[in-house]
């Protein structure tokens, strides 16, 4: 079964992350094989509630790209290096592929040899030098019956086509030399005399008892074949070990990690036919057609409190979106078939959680509850949020009871742990929870952080606004602003770029906004900031 990956947006709060891991729990209770997993850095809000139930923090996911190794390429199709040309022929017929990656005895790539390479030896070498194992010879002479006393043959074939006289006085041979010889008794017995290295019989031949005797006694190899004289000269090279043949230039490969979009950008340069795929230890996993491409597995998804492009994971659109739990405003991602999209008012994602597991009558574990009531408390600020429904605080009621907690006590511990910008730069202050959203052809960056005083934050203004008119520039955002948020007061403090403050008196009605301006009541990024921004830019 295919794995789902559920996550949630790139700012990870605590109701995205835990959130991710409640669903992957209820889904695998049902049946799926999913996991957990984070886009971006946790916040500190996060890391407390997964320490507080002893839970780990979800594997990072980098992107859902597609890679190599998720093509349908032709795996295992390798060949050791020491495996004969003929066998190597084979492969590369038997599959009508024109080309075959070498590795050694640990499958570590070692070249690459072409169909084109293989024929140029069939049909150009002419020496017939040998330097092969015996064992090649044994396969390629289709022979088991032998003697043998050297596990590597090298040396040079003759075929025994003079007569006998001629033979022995005007060729040379000696131990470097290999004999392909018939019934002729007189030239076998001065191959062994001269301590040829191979003796190959055609046809069948036998030997005397006396000659086995003496090739023993000289230490002579000896193959009886079936084949004949011409057949064995045809195919004796290509007992030679398929690395042995003079190849081009360096050969191409990828990594089974590599992206296929870079696989398609490089290899339309090259023009290759095929590529060996390697692995991160150089061990090669098989071998990649340009003409395979389109045989792919995407992964596949399920995205949690979020449902627009920008805020996901990287390659969204290469992968396969199962399903979409949300809380939001409906966005911009599109999927190419119907799936299921589960999206409600509510002021949490795991409220919208807790309903699945009550219709599909899934027991909800203590620790899960624990978590599910940490991004309820997140996101609606200890139900104190404009976005709070009834829904949420009759989930989080039960969630607590439970996890066998104390709502209010455990909720201001949560919400306390992730006030500090101690060692914070001011980057990190603004992307602790920044997300962006489009609006017609514009760009918007809101950021909010949470507090119990605002004057923390007062000796940094000047670093933060610097920042996010950095941002502004260098991203060209038509809004990029922070709401310092305090959970106990309900009220917001906003800092923002120079291009934001024109749209930002317009939002909320201020003659001449100035930095660090309090709007009283103002809590919710989702009911109270996104929406009064978006309407100021559509309406402008």
């Amino acid at each position: 079964m295919d794995k789902v990956y559920i996550f949630g947006h790139k700012t990870p709060d605590a109701d995205s992350v835990c959130g991710s891991i409640a669903l992957s729990y209820l889904k695998n209770k049902l049946g799926m094989n999913t996991e957990p997993r984070i886009i971006s850095p946790i916040n500190s809000e996060t890391e407390y509630a997964l320490k507080y139930f002893n839970v780990d923090v979800p594997k990072y996911l980098n992107d859902v790209k597609v890679q190599i190794k998720d093509i349908n390429f032709h795996k295992n199709y390798v060949i050791n290096e020491n495996k004969t040309i003929y066998e190597a022929f084979q492969m590369m017929n038997n599959s009508a592929i024109t080309g075959i990656p070498l590795v050694d005895d640990n499958r570590t790539f070692k070249g690459y040899v072409s169909l084109k390479e293989v024929a140029s030896e069939m049909i150009y070498n002419e020496n017939l030098h040998i330097n092969t194992s015996f064992e090649n010879l044994l396969t390629i002479l289709d022979s088991s019956e032998y003697i043998r006393f050297d596990d590597m043959i090298s040396g040079y074939a003759h075929a025994a086509t003079f007569d006998d006289e001629t033979f022995i006085k005007e060729l040379n041979i000696d131990k470097e030399s290999i004999l392909i010889v018939g019934d002729r008794e007189s030239i076998i017995r001065h191959a062994i005399n001269q301590r040829v290295k191979l003796i190959i019989m055609v046809k069948g031949k036998k030997l005397s008892p006396e000659l086995i005797e003496q090739a023993k006694s000289n230490r002579v190899n000896i193959i009886m074949t079936s084949k004949s004289s011409f057949k064995i000269a045809r195919v004796l090279c290509l007992a030679n070990p398929i690395k042995s043949i003079k190849r081009g230039s360096a050969t191409i490969t990828f990594n089974s990690n590599d992206y296929l979009t870079d696989f398609i950008d490089r290899t339309s340069k090259l023009k290759h036919t095929n590529y060996p795929i390697i692995n991160n230890r150089n061990v090669c996993l098989g071998m990649l057609r340009t003409i395979d491409t389109h045989e792919v597995t995407r992964k596949k998804v399920i995205l949690v409190d979020h449902n627009m492009l920008g805020q996901s994971v990287d390659g969204l659109y290469e992968a396969d979106i199962v399903e979409i739990i949300d809380h939001h405003n409906i966005g911009d991602i599109n999927t190419s078939t119907p799936i299921n999209f589960r999206n409600a008012s509510v002021g949490a994602v795991n409220t919208i959680i807790y309903y699945l597991y009550q219709e599909n009558s899934v027991e909800i574990p203590d620790y899960i509850a624990g978590l599910m009531l940490s991004g309820i408390i997140s996101d609606t600020l200890l139900l104190q949020s404009p976005t709070t429904t009834n829904k949420d605080r009759i989930v989080a009621s039960e969630l607590a009871h439970i996890a066998g907690l104390d709502l209010n006590k455990y909720g201001l511990e949560l919400l306390s742990s992730g006030v500090s910008i101690d060692n914070l730069t001011a980057n990190q202050i603004i992307f602790k929870d920044c997300k962006t959203y489009k609006v017609q052809e514009h760009t918007i960056a809101l950021a909010q952080v949470f507090t119990t005083d605002y004057k923390l934050f007062v000796d940094r203004v000047d670093e933060i606004v610097e920042e996010l008119n950095r941002l502004a520039i260098n991203h060209n955002y038509k809004v990029a602003c922070l709401f310092v948020t305090n959970f106990l007061t309900n009220n917001s403090y906003i800092l923002y770029s120079d291009n934001s403050k024109k749209i930002l008196e317009l939002a909320y009605g201020i003659n001449e906004i100035t930095e660090g301006e309090l709007l009283k009541g103002v809590v919710s990024r989702k009911k109270q900031i996104v929406p009064n921004i978006m309407n100021v830019i559509e309406h402008s």
